[in-house]
């Protein structure tokens, strides 16, 4: 990768800002020099305010999508607050995409069963979207997505339209439904949604993103189907912090997050102590 898109921020001005929650935003932005990001589905960008930082955040849109993308940003820093208080036409840096994606070209032809919890449906999101463009080209599509309660589910309107469609089979949850909202799905975690999905093990791939307690009990359902080691990929993008491999923050023994991830296949990582 070119010097200058490791070390060097390059301008990019929002286009767009929607809210999705009290605490998460979509923003959609676009290079100032009109050249489209480059990215592919499950790397990610650094992204700086002026005099306040840069934190790592996960490219939300397919690449196929045009020049400009997507970033779910969540409110829980000094960055991530400054971000929220930016308004269209405001200016940001921008240094990436880093990372090694999804690989859309093995996963051609494939099954893949979505599992997301929370905020791990942004990255996610890429991918699901690149599909849907290039929808002939892949399998069955399954989406399990879940999260605390309704009001903290993202991408609301998008998940209506997936419900919709005859070649998606989608599934949510909520750990709990607080009396006064509306919610007339499966409420429960994550695992408890697997065994209501039938699928063949031999040619399905799952692939993983939420907060770090979720993996293990998803992965034990996904082992309790049959599903071997070596057709679950995981993100774990939370760890990453310069996104260049130099403040060891993401390293995981001699692995780094940030450069041999943050998408993972389960096999490769699943000895390594705190990977998971």
């Amino acid at each position: 990768m070119n010097k200058e898109l490791i070390y060097l921020p390059r301008s990019a001005t929002i286009k767009r800002v929607k809210k999705l929650t009290s605490l998460d935003s979509l923003f959609q932005l676009e290079m100032d020099d009109s050249r489209p990001l480059g990215h592919t589905p499950g790397q990610f960008v650094e992204v700086s305010v002026m005099g306040i930082g840069e934190a790592p955040i996960s490219i939300s849109s397919s690449p196929t999508d045009g020049k400009r993308f997507d970033l779910c940003i969540r409110s829980i820093g000094s960055v991530t607050y400054a971000l929220h208080r930016l308004k269209v036409g405001d200016k940001v840096g921008i240094r990436g995409p880093f990372g090694k994606g999804f690989d859309t070209e093995f996963l051609k032809g494939k099954d893949l069963l979505f599992a997301a919890g929370g905020l791990g449906i942004a990255p996610l999101r890429s991918l699901i979207r690149y599909i849907l463009n290039n929808r002939a080209d892949y399998g069955r599509i399954m989406l399990l997505y879940g999260c605390k309660q309704p009001c903290e589910m993202l991408f609301s309107e998008e998940l209506e339209g997936l419900a919709k469609r005859h070649d998606v089979e989608q599934h949510l949850t909520v750990d709990k439904c607080p009396d006064g909202q509306c919610w007339l799905d499966s409420i429960g975690v994550i695992p408890t949604l697997i065994p209501k999905v039938d699928f063949d093990p031999s040619k399905t791939y799952a692939v993983v993103c939420g907060p770090p307690i979720m993996y293990k009990f998803v992965i034990k359902s996904f082992k309790e189907k049959g599903m071997p080691d070596d057709h679950i990929l995981l993100s774990l993008e939370r760890r990453m912090k310069c996104g260049v491999g130099k403040c060891g923050h993401c390293q995981i023994n001699g692995v780094y997050v940030c450069q041999d991830g943050p998408v993972f296949n389960y096999v490769d990582i699943k000895d390594l102590p705190e990977a998971l």
